[in-house]
């Protein structure tokens, strides 16, 4: 679901990148104003948690490869709001560090995964808690939320993908950027998020809630004080069984590069150019491409990746809350 530089004008990637500029603003303002300073950590916490979910990969239908997100889990949590602003340092560390997830198209992944994903995730999961009883209800609202909100980002990255063709081609009709139309984007990306990658996610969301409840149920508490009790053992194993993710072959649809993409077989046939806003588009060299170290192994390489990975996130959001004025009583979103 990571939308890679040159599959978007440059124009579509500034509309969603001007679009969530409110969105961040609002979000930095909700969770300094309601977030109590002593909780601020556990964003770095769940940005942690869903950087590594998103280095689990698995094989989808059509022999392409997706991974779980975790923004419902954040919101769920700590509120939309909190959820926006870990989502979006996740997408922005893997995006600077391991060119997973494009520059221009920052925005755009924000737009889809930081802010469609959890608000809609955390929309459907209130709106069936408050309206059921007990943890049957509230485990119902979980499932539900995190498997609707993660299908209805991959259905704004459908669009997204889908409108470049109609947009912007050349003379000849050929393609500018995506050159996949909505007929072909649509199912290409919804049939597998549907079948197995949004169940991923419901699955994974209520494993790690029902864990955190367990061992750490001040992080659920709106006010308490948050010990975090348990949590680095979660931290812990994820980083150890993230080689797991290298096991899926395959791209994930929409991801191939500038090199690939020509020969990439759509219902039988290959596309047979490459796009020229793709062969003369933006090129950015992360640090460590696609999770990996030159002279390292590659599961020493994907391992090292998700060490640093998390020590960052965890990091910046101990150094933001430690540098936070603390709120007269604050309320918890």
């Amino acid at each position: 679901m990571h939308i890679p530089d040159n599959y978007l004008s440059p124009s579509t990637c500034g509309v969603l990148a001007a679009a969530m500029v409110p969105v961040w603003a609002v979000s930095v303002d909700k969770v300094r104003k309601k977030l109590p300073k002593e909780k601020l950590p556990e964003i770095g916490i769940f940005a942690a948690i869903s950087f590594l979910l998103m280095m689990f990969n698995v094989p989808l239908p059509g022999g392409t490869t997706g991974h779980a997100v975790g923004g419902t889990l954040i919101a769920v949590v700590l509120g939309p709001w909190a959820a926006c602003i870990s989502m979006t340092m996740t997408l922005l560390v893997q995006a600077l560090l391991f060119g997973d997830g494009g520059i221009l198209a920052f925005g755009a992944n924000c737009f889809n995964m930081a802010f469609v994903l959890p608000f809609v995730g955390y929309g459907v999961f209130r709106l069936i808690k408050d309206h059921t009883k007990g943890r049957t209800g509230e485990y119902v609202a979980i499932v539900l939320g995190s498997y609707l909100g993660m299908n209805a980002a991959a259905l704004f990255a459908a669009i997204e993908f889908g409108i470049q063709p109609a947009l912007f081609h050349d003379a000849a009709g050929q393609a500018l950027y995506c050159p996949y139309p909505l007929s072909v984007s649509i199912p290409a990306m919804m049939i597998p998020h549907l079948a197995v990658a949004g169940v991923v996610e419901a699955l994974l969301t209520a494993l790690i809630y029902t864990f955190i409840k367990n061992v750490s149920p001040d992080m659920i508490e709106a006010n308490a004080a948050p010990k975090s009790r348990g949590i680095w053992g979660l931290l812990a194993a994820l980083i150890v069984l993230t080689p797991l993710g290298l096991l899926a072959t395959g791209e994930a649809w929409g991801e191939w590069g500038a090199e690939d993409i020509s020969e990439v077989a759509n219902g039988g046939n290959t596309l047979g150019y490459t796009p020229k806003g793709m062969s003369d588009g933006f090129d950015f060299h992360a640090l460590l491409p696609d999770y990996s170290l030159e002279g390292l192994p590659e599961v020493a390489g994907y391992l090292l990746s998700a060490v640093i990975g998390v020590a960052l996130l965890v990091i910046v959001f101990r150094l933001i809350g430690s540098g936070t004025k603390k709120e007269k009583n604050p309320t918890a979103e």
